[in-house]
């Protein structure tokens, strides 16, 4: 035994005492090396990080992990979720296996790095990053650039709105030629609610002579001058599609309805004024928890610029596009179609806009029968039923992703006739056809947009402000399949609602959206139905609506594997929140502030 004993002691010491001294050296030498490495680490930390909420308040929309203490980002991605304790672990597990091979004893495993993690505030919360499922971005940034007329109250108030800004635009100003366009203008909130006439624009000195185009709250109608309509020549008696409002003697008004609007000589906004638009928007977005934006028909330009954006620097967020042109020609095939494309692979294209129908509040949209405050009109199809019918057809054939405009209840009857034809036998989740509003429905095809797993995507604040007006224009009947988000969801075989908000037709925060969906008020807490909302048995509760913003509109542009959801393997878009929206009372929602918006795990917005 003693023999062996000195055998081994020899092994290790060695005869030569020179050898032993080498031995040791060697062995100060990996530690000293080590420590230096640790130092390096620890002035050029990883990466990686997590975001922690002591009250486990990171609420992540993935049903086998409802709510979380903690998130592991590394580099754009959600790398673990859980308790502190058990994530730090993990990683520190994943961290040495990699770079050594082996777990080294103490005192040697001081080199590993520590995990980086922040804690929220305990009122704050942490969400996936919020999703717009219907906006209009250049648009947006047009009306926020150029004359705001949302919320006027008077016709006297949008044209005092707009003198002001012609006073405070010396470029405008000196230049009867430049156009003043703006957008916003509502007559449902005017003491007496009727369209507004271009004369109305000569009764002001800075007004007189120019030439004005202001597209109305929801889009779909314009006033414009009489400046405007000099310009626009000889007027048709009649617009397919549209309607040019006349008074009692014939002669036009200056309102000019759907697709008569496009009789106005309105000349494109450059490629500065675009840059200039988009910039705007991103900045508003990114403040309000935004991470991704569809955008709700792309037209040529905005195609354009978005591909050459995203071909030289990465989008401040995601971009889901609608492209649309207007025709009645199929247009697919002069397209590019954009997958994952360019810096951060954060633009895609691969859906379009068509639309079938008007708007409600410009009595445009297309009614079974007629309206219940205007009996002589039953609104305008946009696009004839036969050729809608043949553009879904083609753009299905070659493998577009269909979204349509539809308001009234026979825009959503054609198209879901169409529909109906078109994907019979067809793996619908493939498509996932969109009805964009899907306002107004019988409650028969309320039940069958659901059964045919048809995606309505819809913007709550739009019930909102409708509800002042929507049961005067639809009657007792009709409105009871009108903004029926809650069925919608109960019918479903999918259970896929995406929430959005349309701006600039609505306010830009999502925020908005969700307390108008959970609780169908006004942000003053009203409703023509009191305090318990605009009939409430259609609301939704906050994980619903959460759902909505976030894993649905990523379900409807095809991206549910990444995003919508923290999840691991997931893109580490998330949200901090000054309070906790799923538990605060209701009236304490549309007072939320962000804190922090994060994309791919960079801050891009705020702090953590």
């Amino acid at each position: 035994m003693s023999s062996t004993v000195k055998t081994k002691e020899r092994n290790v010491v060695g005869s030569s005492p020179s050898r032993g001294f080498r031995s040791w050296a060697l062995i100060a030498g990996a530690a000293l090396g080590l420590a230096t490495l640790s130092a390096k680490w620890s002035t050029q930390p990883s990466t990686d990080y997590a975001v922690c909420s002591m009250n486990d308040s990171i609420y992540t929309v993935d049903t086998a992990n409802p709510t979380v203490q903690c998130i592991v980002v590394h580099d754009t991605r959600i790398a673990d979720v859980g308790q502190l304790a058990d994530v730090k672990a993990r990683w520190r597990q994943q961290t040495s296996r990699p770079m050594v091979g082996f777990q080294l004893p103490w005192p040697l495993d001081f080199w590993q790095p520590s995990l980086k993690v922040s804690f929220v505030d305990p009122s704050s919360v942490v969400i996936p990053g919020l999703a717009d499922a219907h906006a209009h971005v250049l648009l947006y940034g047009s009306v926020k650039m150029n004359v705001d007329l949302a919320g006027c109250t008077s016709k006297q108030e949008a044209l005092e709105r707009l003198v002001s800004y012609v006073k405070s635009h010396p470029a405008i100003l000196n230049d009867p030629s430049r156009w003043i366009r703006g957008m916003g203008w509502d007559q449902t909130l005017w003491k007496t609610p009727e369209y507004p006439h271009a004369d109305d624009f000569d009764t002001e000195p800075f007004l007189r002579g120019r030439r004005i185009h202001l597209s109305r709250v929801d889009g779909h109608a314009a006033w414009v001058s009489n400046r405007a309509l000099q310009l626009m020549g000889h007027l048709p008696k009649s617009v397919d599609g549209g309607e040019i409002i006349r008074d009692s003697s014939g002669k036009p008004t200056g309102i000019l309805v759907d697709n008569a609007m496009s009789l106005v000589p309105l000349p494109p906004p450059s490629k500065e004024e675009i840059s200039q638009y988009f910039d705007r928007a991103m900045k508003d977005a990114l403040a309000v928890g935004l991470t991704s934006i569809h955008d709700a028909d792309t037209e040529h330009y905005g195609i354009e610029f978005y591909k050459e954006y995203a071909a030289s620097k990465k989008f401040p967020l995601r971009m889901y596009l609608m492209g649309h042109v207007e025709s009645n020609e199929y247009w697919g095939d002069r397209l590019p179609r954009l997958v994952n494309y360019g810096v951060g692979e954060r633009l895609n294209f691969r859906g379009v806009k068509l639309y079938a129908d008007g708007a409600l509040g410009s009595f445009g949209a297309a009614l079974l029968e007629p309206y219940s405050d205007n009996p002589s009109t039953n609104g305008l199809m946009l696009t004839q039923p036969a050729v809608l019918a043949d553009l879904v057809k083609r753009f299905h054939t070659d493998g577009w992703q269909v979204n349509i405009h539809c308001i009234g209840d026979r825009g959503n009857h054609i198209v879901l006739d169409i529909f109906e034809d078109v994907f019979s036998g067809s793996n619908i989740t493939e498509f996932r056809p969109r009805i964009e509003h899907a306002q107004i429905m019988t409650l028969d095809d309320l039940e069958r947009v659901g059964r045919l797993g048809m995606i309505p995507s819809v913007q709550p604040t739009h019930a909102t402000s409708d509800m002042w007006y929507a049961e005067q224009r639809l009657g007792p009947d009709r409105i009871k399949g009108a903004y029926a988000y809650r069925t919608m969801i109960e019918t479903s075989r999918t259970g896929v609602l995406p929430l959005g908000s349309d701006f600039p037709i609505e306010s830009i925060n999502p925020l908005l959206g969700f307390y108008a969906a959970v609780t169908r008020l006004s942000v003053s807490g009203q409703s023509p139905h009191g305090v318990q909302g605009w009939y409430p048995d259609e609301r939704l509760t906050r994980f619903q609506a959460l759902k909505g913003m976030t894993l649905d509109a990523a379900y409807a542009s095809f991206s549910e594997s990444i995003l919508g959801s923290l999840t691991v393997g997931k893109q580490a878009d998330f949200v901090v929140l000054d309070r906790d929206i799923m538990t605060i009372p209701a009236s304490e929602i549309p007072d939320t502030k962000v804190m922090a918006t994060v994309i791919g795990g960079e801050v891009a917005y705020g702090s953590l």
